[in-house]
């Protein structure tokens, strides 16, 4: 196949049923996602009128997950990965319920509390189902099941997010909270019709404790420069999300478009999200040590940029532009970082290192969106902006200098592959 075809995408999903499944779990899940986002930013920016808490919403949103990330990683490499992943979806469903309860500045508590349990509740997901898609799809077939997973999120949050904002406009925001809790459930059930296994064998080590066995996967980090560079990577670019914190306050307050303008942005942002894997596939394909990690630093790079545009935007449709540039690059720094610690982690320590990406990458993002939110109650959001996209193109040139001499520049000019899985 050429690498300026598009990827074979009904092929690939028939050659691979269980990661079509997955694939569809996936859609559905973050469609459901980004109807709550976007109704829980218009919840709290209504009652509240205060960006700082539409901040902390978010933030709420990662912390959880970066606590609990390293222990569901254990689990994830000790027990089977489809019923943790089951029971993780069926827990969300009904968390998801809480949200009818939360109407007015009273009550708004109860939006953060369900907010940070299904928070604690994702790490037993997302990084079990990271660990499993290499067991899921033909050898062959990884890279392009990247890109194609690494676009779901972004489509559905460019069709969710605008959805979301017309549903919550219209239907109420209680209808987008009954669809995030029915996706769940929609998700849990095609799980269970994945009849291949989710890991090579699981392991149930009665000698070795939880602390252990993450002390186990820290060691594996610190041997594997590759890893490290990956890992750090998806830090650092969590450093830059507090402008993502910055859309709904610019929709609602610099634009006035409410929640049908937090749609458009999130929307866009999507969009971009959606584009980012297949534009750079090429680099995903090849299987090259150097393109897949100096590609991850020119998608930081665009994503910086594209937010220093954003903070200058003079209409919400050039600021949908902008932000969808920016994610044009944060899409494809997602998928490439996310194969490339597939390539370079064994399977029985795949769920653990996973973790830690995620938890990572949620402890910079959960800092950069409430500094974000704290900054926009006291700076122009577009000051803010900026220092944020400022922040982003900082570390990209940090982390591309630091990775080239860490990795070696013999050895990414040589751009070996690293051993399949």
């Amino acid at each position: 196949m050429s690498l300026q075809t598009p990827i074979p995408t009904g092929g690939l999903l028939r050659r691979n049923p269980g990661f079509a499944r997955l694939y569809l779990s996936a859609i559905v899940s973050f469609a459901g996602d980004w109807f709550a986002v976007v109704a829980l930013q218009g919840l709290v920016l209504e009652t509240t009128g205060r960006p700082l808490l539409a901040g902390l919403m978010l933030a709420t949103s990662t912390l959880p997950f970066a606590i609990v990330s390293p222990f569901a990683g254990v689990i994830a490499d000790r027990v089977d990965r489809r019923h943790l992943m089951i029971g993780a979806d069926l827990a969300r469903a009904g968390i998801a319920l809480g949200f009818l309860f939360a109407r007015d500045a009273s009550t708004i508590w109860i939006a953060f509390v369900c907010t940070a349990l299904l928070s604690a509740f994702a790490p037993f997901f997302e990084p079990a189902s990271s660990a499993a898609l290499p067991n899921l799809v033909r050898r062959e077939d990884l890279a392009r099941a990247n890109v194609l997973m690494g676009s779901a999120w972004g489509t559905m949050l460019a069709v969710g997010a605008a959805l979301g904002g017309v549903v919550a406009a219209t239907l109420g925001r209680n209808a987008a909270f009954l669809m995030d809790s029915s996706s769940f459930v929609i998700s849990a059930v095609l799980l269970r019709s994945i009849r291949q296994p989710f890991q090579e064998s699981i392991r149930e080590p009665s000698h070795v404790t939880v602390l252990q066995d993450i002390g186990l996967a820290i060691a594996f980090v610190r041997r594997e420069a590759r890893v490290r560079a990956v890992l750090t990577a998806k830090a650092l670019f969590g450093s830059a999300g507090g402008t993502i914190a910055l859309l709904s306050t610019m929709a609602v307050q610099v634009y006035g478009r409410g929640d049908t303008g937090i749609g458009i942005l999130m929307g866009a942002r999507g969009l971009g999200a959606f584009a980012g894997p297949f534009l750079f596939r090429r680099f995903v394909l090849r299987n090259r040590d150097d393109r897949l990690l100096l590609s991850i630093g020119a998608a930081f790079a665009i994503f910086s940029v594209g937010y220093a545009l954003f903070a200058g935007a003079p209409n919400i449709w050039l600021a949908a532009a902008a932000v969808c540039g920016a994610h044009i690059g944060g899409g494809a720094n997602w998928t490439i970082s996310t194969y490339a610690l597939q390539r370079f982690t064994p399977d029985e320590m795949r769920g653990r290192i996973f973790s830690f990406d995620y938890a990572l990458i949620t402890m910079t993002m959960t800092t950069s969106l409430a500094l974000a939110g704290f900054a926009a109650g006291r700076f122009h959001v577009r000051t803010v902006a900026f220092a944020f996209a400022m922040i982003g193109l900082t570390a990209t040139v940090a982390w591309t200098a630091w990775a080239w001499r860490l990795i070696g520049p013999r050895a990414l000019r040589r751009g070996h592959p690293a051993p399949a899985p």
